[in-house]
C-alpha cells in the first residue's frame, strides 16, 4: 500500500487518487511527486518444535526459517510464545519529470525484522534495517533490490514474513539492472557460502566478478509467467586455497487465475544456488581440502488463494526444498539439511481494504543427510493496517 502526497508549491491544493486498495491524496512538489506508504503489523506466534529448542530472539522465532528446524532431541521442549512488531515497515520515494519527458525514480524501504537492538525485557528497540534503496531512470536500475532472479510477483499472501521459504527464491541486494520490454538483465552483489571440514559454514566475499541473470516476463489476462536464469562464480579463497566453481540455475514462477482466485508457483533448479534459494538452508558448495564441489537443489512452492467472499480470503501452500549432497564428502560436511517441506493455510479477514485480522497453522519437516528430522508446528495471529 502507497499513500502518495503532492505537495504544491503554494501547498494550497490536494487532489485524490485512487492508489492499489483504496484512496490516497496526490500533488506536486513542482515536477517531483513524493510517496509514502508501508504498514503496521503486529505478529502473535506459538511454536511447537519435535526435537529440540530455539533460544530467546532466535530468528527462526520471528518468522520461518527452514534451516532453523531443530532436529536433536532435547530438554525443554515445550511450545514457546512471542509477540513482536517487527515487520512493520515504512517506505519513501520520488517521481520526478525531466525535460525530456522522461522520468527518474528513487525509492528506500525499511523494517525492523533480523536487526540488532534491544531485548524483550524493557524496550523492545529494534534497529531499523534497509530492504531496498535505488533509483530508476530509462529502464534502468542502480541501488539494492529484490533480485532479478526472483519473481516477488509470485509470492502467496501469508501471516508469515516469507510463507514458501525453502521453496522461493529470495533475496535482495546491489545490482545493476536494465529492462527492455519484457526482458531484464542485472549484475548482482556475488556471495559464496561454503561447507568446510566440520560442516561449519564459511561465507566468502572474494569473486571477481558480479553474479548474472537474465529473466522474462509474460503478462496475459490469465495471469503470469517468469522464467528466469542465473549465472555465478562460488569461490573459496582463504589461507593457501584458491578455488572456483561455475554456478547456474533456472526458475520459473508465475500466477493463474480462476475469476477472483488465483493459484501461484514457483520451480527452481540449479547448482551452487546456496543462498538464493530456502533462505540459505543449504550451502553453495563444498570445499573438500583440494577442491570446490558446487550442491545441486531443487526447490518450489504451489499456493492456492480462495476469496470465500469480499471481505474474508484463505491461502493453501506447500512448499518444498531438496538437496543433492555428495556422500563420499560426508566426512566434511558433517550432516548437512537433505530436505525441507512445509504445509500451511491461513483465513484472512479484511473488514476494510486496509486492515486485516488473520490466523495462520503451518506444519513443518527438516531432514538431515543421515536421516535425523525435526518438526515444527506453528500458529500465528496477526493484525495489519497498511497506510
Amino acid at each position: 500500500m502507497t499513500t502518495k502526497i503532492n505537495m504544491k508549491k503554494n501547498l494550497a491544493a490536494m487532489a485524490v487518487s485512487s492508489v492499489l486498495c483504496g484512496q490516497a491524496f496526490a500533488a506536486n512538489i513542482g515536477n517531483t511527486e513524493v510517496s509514502y506508504g508501508g504498514y503496521i503489523k503486529l505478529d502473535a506466534i506459538w511454536s511447537d518444535f519435535s526435537d529440540g529448542t530455539l533460544g530467546s530472539q532466535h530468528i527462526g522465532r520471528d518468522f520461518y526459517v527452514p534451516g532453523t528446524t531443530p532436529v536433536t532431541p532435547s530438554t525443554g521442549e515445550d511450545a514457546v510464545f512471542d509477540m513482536h512488531a517487527r515487520q512493520s515497515r515504512f517506505n519513501f520515494g520520488t517521481a520526478s519529470k525531466l525535460d525530456d519527458g522522461s522520468t527518474i525514480k528513487t525509492k528506500i524501504e525499511l523494517d525492523f525484522i533480523a536487526s540488532v537492538g534491544g531485548n524483550e525485557r524493557v524496550s523492545n528497540s529494534y534497529s531499523p534495517r534497509i530492504r531496498q534503496a535505488f533509483v530508476t531512470y530509462k529502464g534502468w536500475l542502480f541501488g539494492q533490490a529484490w533480485s532479478n532472479f526472483q519473481n516477488v510477483g509470485a509470492l502467496p499472501e501469508t501471516l508469515d514474513f516469507v510463507g514458501p521459504a525453502e521453496g522461493t527464491v529470495f533475496v535482495r541486494q546491489a545490482m545493476a539492472k536494465y529492462t527492455v520490454g519484457n526482458w531484464s538483465f542485472s549484475a548482482e552483489n556475488p556471495e559464496s557460502t561454503v561447507t568446510t571440514a566440520g560442516g561449519a559454514r564459511t561465507v566468502t566475499d572474494d569473486a571477481s566478478m558480479p553474479d548474472f541473470t537474465a529473466r522474462y516476463n509474460y503478462k496475459a489476462d490469465w495471469g503470469h509467467l517468469t522464467v528466469a536464469a542465473l549465472g555465478r562464480q562460488l569461490t573459496y579463497k582463504i589461507g593457501a586455497a584458491d578455488e572456483s566453481e561455475t554456478s547456474f540455475g533456472v526458475s520459473a514462477s508465475g500466477r493463474v487465475n480462476f475469476g477472483k482466485n488465483n493459484v501461484k508457483f514457483m520451480v527452481t533448479h540449479g547448482q551452487g544456488l546456496g543462498r538464493y534459494v530456502g533462505l540459505n538452508v543449504a550451502n553453495g558448495g563444498v570445499y573438500d581440502g583440494n577442491e570446490l564441489h558446487a550442491i545441486d537443489s531443487t526447490s518450489g512452492f504451489i499456493a492456492y488463494q480462495h476469496f470465500w467472499n469480499d471481505q474474508w480470503r484463505s491461502t493453501f501452500l506447500y512448499s518444498f526444498f531438496s538437496a543433492d549432497n555428495d556422500s563420499t564428502l560426508s566426512a566434511v560436511t558433517g550432516d548437512p539439511t537433505e530436505s525441507t517441506m512445509s504445509y500451511s493455510a491461513n483465513i484472512l479477514y479484511s473488514p476494510v481494504k486496509k486492515l486485516t485480522f488473520g490466523a495462520e497453522y503451518k506444519m513443518a519437516n527438516r531432514e538431515t543427510e543421515s536421516g535425523a528430522d525435526g518438526d515444527l508446528n506453528r500458529l500465528q495471529l496477526s493484525v495489519k493496517y497498511a497506510f
